[in-house]
């Protein structure tokens, strides 16, 4: 192959690398950072000055190895793709403290049980319990109202809302000040674009990550909420 045309494949490829987006982000809180870290699906790390929360940690998403043990774990119900007990086990230290919904605590050694409308406090992150269902007809059975949790945190004096899997309830839209949001968009088992741009509507947060989106494009959403108010930012989840 002659130079010239591998200097086009090298810049090819390098174009391609950089429309990939980041798998992580990080915000300025008093003291340091929290940075968040997108790993997969509906699976987070939130790193608070050093302090590492893991939410909803499960093996297909991450090489656990590779990644730092936890000060807190957050599971919003027992589906296959949130709850991995052999990953919660293996980031546990002493220490750790694993914060569930009640279905999820039980299969849980050591695991504390918020029900919806909860709260507690790990640390200096507050923990608010916000109920997580299915509103549309024929789908409560993938997730039943009063059974999972979302998690609303106030963490470095930002409102971090991790929503679960969830459709547009009314709880959710009666949010206030949010900081950052995760709104999960896979139909039929959580929203489509169109609700949660709804739902973002409704509560406004500054700043909107979808996440749990599957193969639901995302610039779908983009676009419903392009002059609306709120940031819409597209993260690397597969």
């Amino acid at each position: 192959m002659k130079p010239a045309s591998l200097l086009l494949l090298a810049l090819a490829a390098t174009s391609l690398e950089a429309e990939k987006p980041p798998r992580t982000d990080s915000f300025p809180v008093p003291g340091g950072s929290l940075r968040i870290d997108f790993l997969g699906h509906g699976t987070l790390m939130l790193d608070y000055n050093g302090w590492i929360i893991h939410v909803d940690p499960v093996s297909a998403e991450a090489d656990y190895a590779a990644l730092p043990a936890a000060d807190l774990i957050l599971i919003t119900h027992e589906h296959g793709d949130h709850l991995d007990p052999a990953v919660v086990a293996r980031l546990t230290r002493p220490g750790t403290v694993i914060v569930a919904n009640p279905a999820s605590a039980g299969k849980l050694s050591g695991a504390l049980s918020l029900r919806n409308g909860e709260s507690r406090t790990v640390g200096s992150v507050k923990i608010e319990a916000v109920p997580a269902y299915n509103t549309s007809a024929g789908r409560d059975r993938f997730h039943p109202k009063g059974r999972d949790n979302g998690y609303l945190l106030t963490i470095g004096g930002k409102r971090v809302y991790i929503a679960g899997d969830t459709e547009d309830t009314p709880e959710m839209t009666a949010l206030k000040n949010i900081d950052i949001a995760f709104l999960p968009m896979n139909q039929p088992y959580t929203m489509t674009p169109e609700q949660v741009a709804k739902a973002a509507r409704a509560f406004k947060p500054r700043l909107l990550y979808p996440y749990h989106y599957g193969d639901t494009d995302p610039a779908r959403l983009v676009a419903l909420l392009e002059g609306k108010g709120v940031e819409v930012r597209v993260r690397s989840l597969q």
